[in-house]
């Protein structure tokens, strides 16, 4: 436990219904985040690249490189979702989205690799460039929902009017 070290900390003291009254908001924001079209899709995403990514049949290197670099960009989509959606602060927001576009792209860029390397079907290439395009107008839609009014200056001179 985190407190561990702390004798000010007293778990029995926590009133059990306060405790799941956190636990109901805390599942009411879960399920909020997993049904924000943007995170449904990207979770489609991040299936469909496990799908595509088993139809590999070579296990040379750049076989692998490809495997390793699309997981770690299909998982970025979600992840940085739900941090962007873990706080309402409109440069934090927008720092995640930066990253899932960048993600989306890379994804597509790879796309062409593979194909041009003939490392994959066309058609499964295809489907994955379709899924991301139907990302990218679920993203614009959701990207257009942050709040700039609700920021905080990070002294970086992104996304904050001074």
């Amino acid at each position: 436990m985190f407190w561990n070290n702390n004798d000010d900390f007293d778990e029995a003291s926590f009133d059990d219904e306060v405790n799941d009254e956190a636990r109901s908001e805390i599942k009411k924001e879960h399920e909020r985040i997993y049904s924000l079209p943007v995170m449904i899709k990207a979770n489609q995403i991040f299936d469909l690249v496990h799908a595509l990514v088993e139809t590999f049949k070579e296990e040379d290197d750049l076989v692998v490189h490809y495997r390793e670099i699309m997981f770690c960009d299909a998982g970025i989509l979600g992840a940085k979702i739900a941090g962007a959606e873990s706080g309402d602060i409109y440069t934090l927001r927008m720092e995640n989205a930066v990253q899932i576009k960048l993600a989306a792209r890379n994804l597509l860029v790879q796309t062409s690799g593979l194909r041009m390397l003939g490392i994959s079907e066309p058609h499964y290439l295809q489907l994955l460039r379709d899924e991301i395009e139907e990302f990218r107008l679920f993203f614009v839609d959701w990207v257009n929902s942050f709040d700039k009014t609700k920021d905080i200056p990070d002294d970086w001179g992104l996304f904050y009017d001074h």
